[in-house]
């Protein structure tokens, strides 16, 4: 017997890929492709709907204003990247958008895939929760707003329901002596899972004193968490030697990782603290700078 075709629709408006979303269980959002066509690949079957939302203006649109930034889920990460003026602002995200996949990928992947893949290593994610990012969520009973932090429940599992399905991410805009930065551990040069990664976003006084502080790492736990001991040792210093000793303490403290073929328990613990220390005196320097 042939395996059942999957049917395959591109709306033109978010009300439509929901109504499509809703009324066939099994859906699946196809906006890069990038996690879903690889997930296919290895087994997992075609689901009986593809619903291509990139024909969608407001999930492909771009919008940068004195409140922030809001940017559509289906714009590719190379298209982030390249906007200056977000590398200019959110550096540290911009950083971790350039470091999902290859550049060919980076032409399809997406902060949303990135997001509801739901992989506790996937780059972006830490940094958007360090930037403050929300996921404005459509539905068949409207819309709804999930910190970037709180979106996602577990390895795969997200708080998308049937018919859901993520439209935009609101990002505020930083202070003026505010900045962020990512880093992220792997075995490998290029193309590789983080065994860790560390978002950091900090905001200054005029006087260099920390007034606020966001904290986030991947890869050492079933989800991105945010880390409100390392918050709470950054913020009142100058990130000296002591803070930062203290807020590597507080990751290391935090992390609760698997043992797997990219690093022990252990070590990953002692490098959610190392990150942690690095990523926060380059955004310390950064916003210094501002």
């Amino acid at each position: 017997m042939s395996a059942p075709v999957s049917r395959f629709e591109a709306p033109n408006d978010v009300q439509a890929a929901v109504a499509l979303l809703a009324g066939e269980e099994g859906a699946r959002v196809l906006s890069g492709g990038t996690d879903l066509l690889v997930q296919m690949r290895l087994g997992a079957g075609a689901p009986p709907l593809f619903v291509d939302v990139k024909r969608i203006p407001r999930l492909t649109a771009v919008q940068l204003d004195s409140k922030g930034l809001r940017i559509g889920a289906a714009v590719p990460a190379a298209e982030i990247y390249e906007n200056e003026s977000i590398r200019s602002l959110w550096p540290g995200l911009a950083e971790a958008t350039d470091l999902i996949g290859s550049t060919q990928i980076q032409g399809r992947a997406t902060w949303s895939g990135n997001l509801c893949n739901a992989s506790p290593a996937a780059d972006s994610v830490p940094a958007l929760i360090a930037a403050g990012a929300t996921a404005v969520i459509a539905g068949p009973d409207g819309e709804r707003r999930v910190a970037v932090e709180d979106f996602t429940t577990g390895p795969g599992k997200t708080v998308l329901e049937r018919g859901e399905l993520v439209v935009e991410f609101e990002v505020p805009s930083p202070a003026p002596h505010a900045s962020d930065a990512y880093l992220r551990l792997i075995p490998r040069t290029e193309m590789d899972i983080a065994v860790v990664g560390a978002g950091v976003a900090l905001t200054l006084d005029d006087g260099g004193t920390v007034t606020d502080a966001r904290v986030a790492l991947g890869a050492v736990a079933p989800k991105a968490i945010r880390v409100p001991d390392a918050e709470a040792a950054l913020v009142g210093s100058r990130v000296d030697d002591e803070a930062l000793a203290a807020a590597a303490a507080a990751s290391s403290a935090a992390a609760n990782p698997i043992d797997d073929k990219r690093g022990t328990v252990a070590y990953r613990k002692k490098i959610a603290g190392v990150l942690t220390a690095r990523a926060a005196k380059i955004a310390y320097e950064r916003a210094r700078a501002r």
